[in-house]
């Protein structure tokens, strides 16, 4: 699972190479495929819309957000609980 510091925006890549992701109390107010290809990151929403991130370790960069890896050491810090 794919967070941002304050919550509001949990994005969950799945195994099956599919994503679901969740805005407020909104769930699943985006789904779609990605596919990442090393720290690159693409995705294809269910509408078509596509867009692009970037891995830097347990930190993804993706449409304008910064995302942490919940639970890892950047996001600890990033919430203030590290």
């Amino acid at each position: 699972m794919w967070v941002t510091a304050d919550g509001h925006i949990r994005q969950e890549l799945l195994a099956d190479g599919r994503y679901d992701e969740a805005r407020g109390e909104r769930e699943s107010a985006y789904t779609g495929s990605y596919q990442v290809d090393g720290t690159r990151i693409e995705y294809v929403d269910d509408t078509g819309f596509s867009a692009d991130g970037t891995f830097d370790g347990d930190v993804l960069h993706h449409g304008g957000y910064v995302f942490y890896r919940e639970g890892s050491e950047a996001h600890r810090q990033a919430t203030g609980a590290g």
